[in-house]
């Protein structure tokens, strides 16, 4: 039986995977910060599924987190098959309203956790000739919005280029990049989400499901929603001046409030 290592499992697309990769009959490393949360989704998933949930406490925003994941990922003898990396957090406000210590947290988590946490599975996984990694990103990355925006650009670059080293290795590596998803992402940042558009929001259990299905088919990056593709195309299309006149009046309009 396989097993899959999910950082931020608790809640959100995280806790989507979990779900998905449990149905499915993978055991579980589950990663946050609150170890009573991943007590009671360890068991949760145990007794639906009759899986193995193991509980793994760390915070990605401090050394000894990210130190004490990449041992678990790096722990030849109970392997990990299925990275996904998922912790993240947005800031609210703009570039110069937001702290130093705030903006160096993020980078920490998105910049950071990611490379050394893909570093550590990649590793294991290619020795063994098997293997995946999905790092979640955001359609942000594709436009320039502040740092966040910037961090999750660095995630799509980064794994692309990773993927392309890693080809015939047998391990596949995936940016995942979702539009709006109702998880506690806008709630924890103090942002509004009242002014967003129906139509705008993903299911995040469906959009697991279609990431994992473009993991399967050997994609590198993964939009997995008809509607954001579309919005994809015109980004690609339009100016970059532009862009980023379109991007700061919608940040404004659909995020912090």
């Amino acid at each position: 039986m396989t097993t899959a290592l999910i950082t931020g499992s608790t809640a959100g697309i995280g806790a989507a995977f979990a779900r998905r990769l449990a149905s499915r009959g993978h055991n579980l490393v589950l990663v946050a910060r609150d170890t009573a949360r991943l007590r009671e989704q360890a068991t949760e998933l145990h007794d639906r599924h009759g899986i193995e949930a193991e509980v793994l406490t760390a915070d990605l925003s401090a050394e000894e987190g990210i130190a004490a994941v990449e041992e678990r990922l790096g722990d030849r003898t109970h392997p990990v098959d299925l990275l996904v990396n998922n912790a993240g957090f947005g800031n609210k406000g703009r570039y110069l309203e937001v702290s130093m210590a705030d903006e160096l947290t993020m980078l920490k988590v998105h910049v950071e956790a990611v490379l050394r946490l893909s570093s550590a599975a990649a590793g294991s996984m290619r020795s063994r000739g098997r293997g995946g990694i999905v790092n979640v990103a955001s359609v942000a990355a594709f436009v320039p919005r502040g740092t966040y925006g910037a961090s999750k650009a660095w995630v799509v670059q980064f794994t692309q280029g990773a993927a392309r080293d890693l080809a015939g290795s047998g391990v596949r590596m995936m940016a995942l990049c979702p539009g709006f998803v109702r998880t506690e992402f806008h709630q924890r940042a103090g942002m509004g989400t009242d002014n967003i558009p129906g139509w705008m929001w993903l299911d995040a259990d469906k959009l697991v499901a279609a990431a994992l299905d473009d993991l399967a088919r050997g994609r590198t990056v993964s939009v997995p929603d008809p509607r954001y593709k579309a919005l994809m195309g015109v980004v690609k299309l339009a100016p970059r001046g532009l862009l980023g006149g379109l991007s700061s009046r919608t940040g404004r309009k659909y995020g912090p409030q």
